[in-house]
């Protein structure tokens, strides 16, 4: 295959053909624009596009194309990215192809599963997408408790499957979250602090290297790509596959929400933070503090008690003694329901976020944070404090990629916006009250990152582990072709 250099026509030369993909090149016989991984701008020729097209089970789209504006949209709609191409895979085949035409070509290149990304980077402007979204077959073996899940799956799709069986991958706490992305990245979820985090039961996995080889990853087959691919995101592959180990809980599960008005926030969130830190591993919950559709905040605790049922009363009793309650949905429940009843909190839309890991919740974090929210300028900012330890912490640092095993609780900021004026207001909102508290927080959460993380800080999240991860990267990805993350460069 072959492309050349391009310094002339933009990047949307096409975009005002109406014509499907394959009449589109057919009837123009027009070079496609693109940018390759140095950022220079490319010429990609017909007739090796066209060669790609044939070798696809799947759809190849580009601007103008039918399903073209629909395959880019992000879940964050902060992000408006354009690219050259867009592979729809139907398979691990579509995936190779995909791969090998990136890699000839020299393309820019991201790797889409479910979408939900915060910082947007399952999309990039002018180069290709490896779209997954279509592959999303779910097998459960109930004997062995594994699952086996392609990476299009979304968790209101695995959560359900699995709970059939009365089974779970401790996955999310969102179920429109792809299971792809938040796996590699660690995955936190309402079950974490009782059984860990999502890649620690990731057993096997199948990956598409960076050279369109095949590998399977397992702990006799290629374990150390298994591990890396344990918290160290999509750096060194497209994974195809992946199998997890299963826990038996549910269908019946103690939780739900309950709402305290923010005038009570100091003392909740104090009460909240001695109570949670000695709770036991089969609780979770998580404290945010959030705006309501009529301009108030509220302090609103979700929770989920993954223990026998009948406990679920006495253990969270606690809970409605941190100040009066202005409502309580506290009760037996599902954990399909329950997984599913934040969703109408996190609809698309325009997101910023800022996060870190700390030690426990003090008094000189929570303080300036109530401060801040106290003020009607703030706007459409949320925090949220998501428990993590338990189960998590009794894993090694070094066991798998994901290292930061030590930090109790994840502080999260977001803020989001409606008309795209508001975006640099939101996003300095977010980033004043940010500065105040980062220095009490060591590390951060990569799939809550990606925005504007520095690449000493990426260095620093990845810890001891970072030397490692560089090295594995130069095996399987040299020259950083999957670098669209919070990327680790080859070492």
């Amino acid at each position: 295959m072959k492309r050349r250099e391009f310094c002339g026509a933009g990047l949307a030369a096409l975009a005002g053909s109406a014509l499907p993909y394959t009449r589109l090149f057919a009837a123009t016989a027009a070079e496609v624009p693109a940018i390759g991984l140095d950022g220079r701008q490319l010429l990609l020729k017909p007739a090796d596009v066209e060669d790609l097209r044939k070798r696809l089970r799947g759809a190849l789209l580009a601007a103008g194309a039918e399903g073209y504006d629909s395959a880019r949209l992000l879940w964050n709609r902060a992000f408006d990215r354009k690219p050259a191409l867009i592979a729809r895979c139907d398979g691990a085949a579509d995936v190779i192809e995909a791969v090998r035409f990136a890699r000839a070509q020299n393309l820019l290149t991201a790797v889409r599963g479910g979408g939900h990304s915060f910082s947007g980077q399952s999309v990039c402007d002018g180069g290709l997408v490896i779209d997954l979204s279509r592959m999303s077959g779910i097998r459960i073996d109930p004997l062995a408790k594994s699952a086996r899940v392609e990476p299009g799956v979304r968790l209101a799709a695995l959560d359900q499957e699995a709970q059939s069986f009365g089974l779970v991958v401790p996955l999310g706490t969102v179920s429109d979250t792809g299971a792809a992305g938040l796996t590699l990245g660690g995955g936190f979820g309402r079950l974490t602090r009782k059984y860990g985090l999502a890649c620690d039961h990731l057993i096997a996995a199948d990956v598409i290297t960076a050279d369109g080889r095949f590998v399977r990853a397992s702990m006799t087959e290629n374990p150390d790509l298994l591990w890396a691919l344990r918290g160290g995101g999509g750096n060194f592959g497209v994974v195809t596959s992946f199998q997890y180990r299963l826990r038996a809980v549910g269908p019946a599960v103690f939780g739900g929400s309950l709402v305290y008005p923010f005038a009570q926030a100091r003392a909740v969130l104090a009460g909240y933070a001695d109570f949670i830190a000695t709770a036991p591993d089969e609780l979770g919950v998580a404290a945010y503090l959030v705006p309501t559709p009529d301009q108030q905040r509220v302090v609103m605790l979700d929770v989920c008690y993954c223990g026998p049922v009948a406990d679920g009363e006495r253990v969270i009793a606690p809970l409605r003694k941190l100040g009066k309650p202005i409502d309580d949905k506290l009760g037996p429940t599902t954990y399909v329901q329950l997984q599913r009843s934040g969703d109408a909190n996190n609809p698309p839309g325009r997101y910023y976020i800022k996060s870190g890991y700390v030690t426990h919740l003090s008094q000189p974090l929570l303080s300036p944070i109530v401060e801040a929210l106290e003020s009607p300028s703030l706007g459409n900012v949320a925090v949220i404090f998501a428990p993590v330890g338990g189960a998590i912490s009794r894993v090694k640092p070094d066991a798998t990629a994901f290292w930061h095993r030590e930090p109790n609780d994840e502080v999260i900021m977001v803020g989001f916006w409606e008309d795209p004026a508001g975006a640099e207001p939101t996003i300095q909102s977010v980033r004043g009250v940010w500065k105040r508290v980062e220095p009490l927080t060591a590390g951060y959460y990569t799939n809550h990152g990606g925005f504007d993380e520095s690449e000493r800080r990426i260095r620093e999240n990845y810890g001891g582990n970072y030397a490692r991860l560089a090295a594995l990267k130069k095996r399987y990805d040299p020259a950083n072709l999957f670098r669209l993350n919070a990327n680790i460069k080859p070492a």
